[in-house]
């Protein structure tokens, strides 16, 4: 629960400024980071579309992905070209706005023993200025019952994962009569319950295509309020994300263990940026961060796009219900089985949409994150902080907090073209340290934390093969 941006801590802030001499920087007004357009684009969620979503979803008997491909009424083909179709009348409605397209891999593995083609639905909603920054929502379309190989039985998946799809389409919906300088993508992903294979064809995807993949919002299990043991709790939603990046190199790692940034990958501040804008523009709506990558021993689409070297996190609802996930429908004892559509709260699943839905808009409207960004100080009464600028940003937002504090606390302003600061009386031993970019309208990124450890930057592109 990070503070507003425009009231981070003013007390404590001023405890380390005190004294200090008026500058040109402090006398620069930053610019007002409220942003209104969040408000109206949260309140335009509509719960009837995302049962109306799930339903279509649920009628397809089962998605599992090795079910029927050519069936126009169920199976994993039918509701792969419903969702196709679900995009291409968005896009229609918005003047051709997203181009619809159909990566897919053929595949073989423990859990899909013949040749297999998995195959991705997205629909990408080109950026304005600058297309190449990509910021994607994800939810996986496949189904499952008991047995993980039974791909004729019934599967509904109404929560899991036809509540993620539905986000996706009504952030889709959304967002798609907008304009934003980032690329987006709404991912509808395949082949999840059999080895996370809709992610990894995200990934290999994004990198063939050179995206800078700045967020991967994977929404899985979004739409249950009410827990295994009858807990209710429609007001939170779990964010998982990793601490140390996957990609990290032997030097990396050793680096990081000596001077911090375990709780610091580009991750965990994007769950983080989450946390802060559903205390600032959600009602009675809140991120419960949780540090791991995923639950214990489990897993999700996220996973590829963190080994692939991207910012990704899981949002998941706050309390599962794990009768209704992976089991075959039945009753036993008058305990009901399976994942029906009567395990969903539509009005909770709002809220989860209209998290995802401003963050999809906050991310693609503000500034990339800093890169670059180091710290100075060693033996020194100062911490000097540094990044390279960042193109249209009107100035960056140095934050620092005390090294157990999970959330970003105080902060200095730093206008125009400057890249470097120093803090005076703010010793580095004791604080961790971050820098954010914020565009002449007030759209603030997510905050960067110093070195490999921090940095957003993504893969280069994947080699092309040179022909003979």
């Amino acid at each position: 629960m990070r503070l507003p941006v425009a009231l981070a801590a003013p007390a404590l802030a001023g405890l380390f400024v005190l004294g200090a001499a008026p500058t040109a920087q402090a006398q620069t007004a930053q610019p007002s980071t409220d942003q209104p357009l969040l408000r109206t684009l949260a309140a335009e969620v509509d719960p009837k579309a995302l049962e109306s979503t799930i339903r279509s979803l649920v009628g397809f008997g089962t998605r599992h992905t090795l079910s029927d491909t050519k069936s126009d009424t169920r199976g994993i083909g039918a509701a792969r070209r419903w969702t196709k179709a679900r995009f291409e009348a968005i896009s229609k409605d918005c003047g051709g706005c997203l181009s619809v397209e159909t990566p897919s891999q053929v595949v073989t593995g423990r859990r899909v023993p013949n040749p297999t083609e998995v195959v991705n639905v997205l629909g990408i909603q080109k950026g304005t200025t600058d297309p190449n920054r990509v910021i994607i929502i994800a939810g996986h379309i496949d189904s499952r019952v008991s047995d993980v190989m039974d791909f004729t039985s019934d599967a509904p998946g109404a929560n899991d994962d036809a509540s993620g799809v539905a986000a996706v389409i009504e952030a889709a919906r959304i967002l798609s009569k907008h304009k934003f300088p980032a690329t987006l993508v709404y991912a509808v992903l395949s082949g999840e319950e059999q080895g996370l294979y809709g992610g990894k064809i995200l990934a290999d995807y994004a990198r063939a295509n050179g995206w800078k993949v700045a967020a991967d919002l994977n929404n899985d299990i979004v739409g249950n309020s009410r827990g295994q043991s009858g807990l209710m709790n429609n007001t939170q939603v779990r964010v998982f994300s990793e601490g140390t990046k996957a990609v990290e190199t032997p030097e990396q790692a050793n680096s990081r263990r000596y001077n911090g940034g375990e709780v610091d990958s580009p991750s965990r501040n994007l769950a983080r940026y989450l946390d802060g804008l559903a205390d600032r523009y959600l009602t009675n709506f809140d991120v419960v961060m949780v540090y791991r990558t995923d639950r214990y021993g489990r897993g999700g689409d996220q996973v590829p796009m963190l080994e692939a070297g991207y910012p990704a996190v899981r949002v998941t609802e706050a309390v599962e219900n794990y009768d209704r996930q992976h089991q075959d429908l039945r009753t036993e004892k008058g305990r009901v089985y399976g994942d029906t559509i009567e395990g969903v709260d539509f009005a909770y699943l709002a809220q989860v949409t209209r998290l995802n839905t401003v963050a999809m808009a906050s991310l693609a409207s503000a500034p990339p994150p800093p890169s670059g960004v180091k710290i100075e100080g060693a033996v020194s009464a100062d911490t000097k902080v540094s990044w390279t600028p960042t193109p249209g940003a009107a100035g960056h937002r140095v934050w620092w907090r005390v090294t157990t504090d999970p959330q970003w606390r105080l902060n200095r302003w730093v206008p125009g073209p400057a890249a470097t600061t120093t803090l005076k009386d703010v010793v580095i031993d004791d604080f961790f340290f971050g820098v954010s970019s914020i565009s002449p309208d007030g759209w603030e990124s997510p905050t960067v934390f110093p070195g490999a450890a921090g940095s957003f930057e993504s893969p280069p592109p994947a080699a092309k093969p040179s022909g003979n």
